[in-house]
């Protein structure tokens, strides 16, 4: 449990890209390619046995057991979806849909992690437990944004079902793009 909280915070942290974004949007999108590429370089090269000295210690810690002796995609898939959800939709949007990345998927991870018990076989190993607390942070997190619950609900169950469906690390892809696509359709109607 400790090497997945501190992989979820670490995770977390791109709930910073909105922050950043409202000070220059161009600057941000540079900086996320900035990180997959340097991420996707050091990875390659602790693939193929070299370690640089901080970056592999940290990617060793936060490594799941799936991972080993893998390149793991996970931090490539975050910084991506991230970005796209940053290009893609309006500003609130690609707020929404990066906070249900960061806080969503992560609270749906400990949560499974912790309370998990109802398993149902069409959610491939995930919990019913794990995809609420997803829908609870990522509509709490969308109505912080929009100031409206029926902008947030809707988001918070689209996010939910993506996280309870997606494969491994593409829900880091996927998440901030179906969730920020609902808040931008959702904020047209309500």
């Amino acid at each position: 449990m400790k090497t997945e909280l501190i992989r979820k915070g670490i995770h977390a942290l791109v709930a910073l890209a909105p922050w950043l974004a409202l000070v220059n949007r161009s600057h941000t999108a540079l900086l996320l390619m900035g990180g997959v590429f340097f991420y996707a370089c050091v990875e390659s090269l602790r693939f193929v046995g070299f370690s640089p000295p901080f970056v592999s210690s940290v990617t060793n810690t936060v490594l799941r057991e799936r991972e080993q002796g893998r390149f793991a995609l996970g931090p490539i898939t975050l910084g991506l979806g991230a970005l796209l959800a940053l290009l893609l939709f309006p500003p609130q949007a690609a707020a929404a849909g990066i906070y249900a990345l960061a806080f969503g998927d992560s609270a749906a991870t400990i949560a499974g992690r912790l309370f998990g018990r109802v398993r149902p076989a069409f959610m491939a190993g995930k919990s019913l437990e794990g995809s609420l607390a997803c829908f609870a942070a990522a509509t709490l997190s969308c109505f912080l944004v929009f100031r409206d619950w029926r902008i947030a609900l809707a988001t918070g169950i689209v996010s939910m079902l993506v996280e309870a469906f997606s494969v491994r690390d593409f829900d880091n892809l996927l998440l901030p793009l179906a969730a920020g696509f609902t808040a931008s359709m959702a904020a047209l109607v309500f």
